[in-house]
């Protein structure tokens, strides 16, 4: 089932971007197996709701035991893409870097997850995302007028331009290797990945046509591209950006003959203030369904405990349930091979003793690996 289905991926377990590319490549089909350390997951007693761990196979090897190298080599030689989120040189300490790894299985796509990237003044200082977004221009541009920047979370490094992008350069090496019969390292930094994302914008900042942070035409700027509070303290989105849709928006609030321009930016403030007064007169859902039949671009902004919810969510099956909780469906969707809803999420060291067969251990060389604690089990 999906596009990958036939394409082995190897992840050494870390956090954030890394987990979530191979989570990408798994959606897809892919089989990755998931590297675990012995030590307590993030989700231990929960199992099913580590996400970013679904449609994966585990296998636990503490790699400081001797003969642990020894089998993920193993691993390697029969895999078409290894993924790793360590700092540069860490692996290569266990003789499992990319010159290792090629050498063992010269189709390798090996691909590496850093937030500063494998070279550079800054490649072996810490950081997480704030930091990477704020090295690439990303950060500056977030937030209200006269406040200071916005966090968006950890979007835009650790998941756009980290894991995503990620997930997107080993496809692309892994297309490339099957004409070369060569595979190669990609090295997906979050600094690179978090600026690419800024393209359009360096194309406006260049142009003139972007200004001071919270003035702008979609960063809150524009009183038809804003968030309203309504009358029950929940919010609405608005992005009528082009003159047909603010028409229909003004039309459905009654203000149709009472505002100024719409691009007038000098009465920006004041208009921003008439829309605020007349959102505030109803609640959210009221006034989604007002705007429910036209192409205003106004709609409620939802929790993530509603989108199962919504009539729309619910027609495209775009929130799945699995073992009683919620979480969003594979994409994008294919017409022909499709991978459906995601797999299931794993326990650290689940398919320990499956890997190991297909490796070609028998029984008894299982319970030694075990015994020496090169493996452990679930449980």
């Amino acid at each position: 089932m999906g596009p990958l289905s036939g394409i082995r991926i190897l992840e050494i377990a870390g956090i954030g971007p890394g987990p979530f590319a191979a989570m990408l490549l798994a959606d897809m089909g892919a089989d990755v197996i998931r590297i675990d350390r012995p030590e307590t997951p993030m989700f231990a007693n929960q199992t099913e709701l580590d996400f970013l761990n679904r449609g994966k196979r585990s296998i636990c090897i503490d790699l400081k035991k001797e003969g642990a190298v020894a089998l993920v080599e193993k691993l390697v030689a029969r895999a078409d893409g290894f993924l790793e989120g360590f700092r540069p040189g860490v692996l290569e300490k266990y003789g499992l870097g990319p010159d290792d790894c090629l050498a063992l299985n010269q189709k390798l796509v090996y691909g590496r997850m850093t937030g500063w990237g494998q070279e550079g003044p800054m490649a072996n200082r810490a950081g997480h995302d704030i930091n990477y977004i704020a090295l690439a221009g990303a950060l500056e541009p977030m937030g209200r007028a006269g406040e200071k920047p916005a966090i968006p979370l950890n979007l835009v490094g650790d998941f756009g331009g980290g894991g995503m992008l990620l997930a997107f350069g080993m496809v692309c090496a892994l297309l490339e290797a099957k004409t070369s019969g060569k595979g190669q390292v990609v090295d997906a930094a979050m600094v690179d990945g978090a600026s690419l994302l800024m393209t359009s914008l360096f194309s406006a900042y260049q142009t003139g046509y972007w200004g001071e942070r919270g003035t702008n035409m979609i960063d809150g700027g524009a009183p038809f591209y804003e968030v309203y509070e309504t009358s029950d303290g929940k919010y609405l989105a608005v992005g009528a950006l082009e003159s047909q849709f603010y028409q229909v928006l003004v039309e459905r609030l009654g203000l149709a003959d009472s505002l100024p321009n719409q691009y007038d930016m000098e009465q920006w403030p004041a208009m921003k203030e008439r829309f605020a007064e007349v959102f505030a007169t109803r609640t959210r859902d009221e006034w989604a369904e007002l705007f429910a039949d036209c192409d205003a671009c106004v709609t409620p902004v939802l929790a993530a405990g509603e989108l199962k919810d919504h009539p729309h969510h619910r027609a495209r099956n775009s929130i799945v349930q699995r073992n009683g909780v919620w979480q969003p469906r594979t994409a994008p969707r294919f017409s022909r091979t499709d991978g459906g809803e995601p797999g299931d999420a794993v326990a650290v060291g689940a398919n320990s003793g499956e890997v190991l067969t297909e490796l070609g251990y028998s029984e008894q060389d299982q319970r030694e690996l075990i015994a020496n604690g090169v493996v452990s089990t679930a449980g």
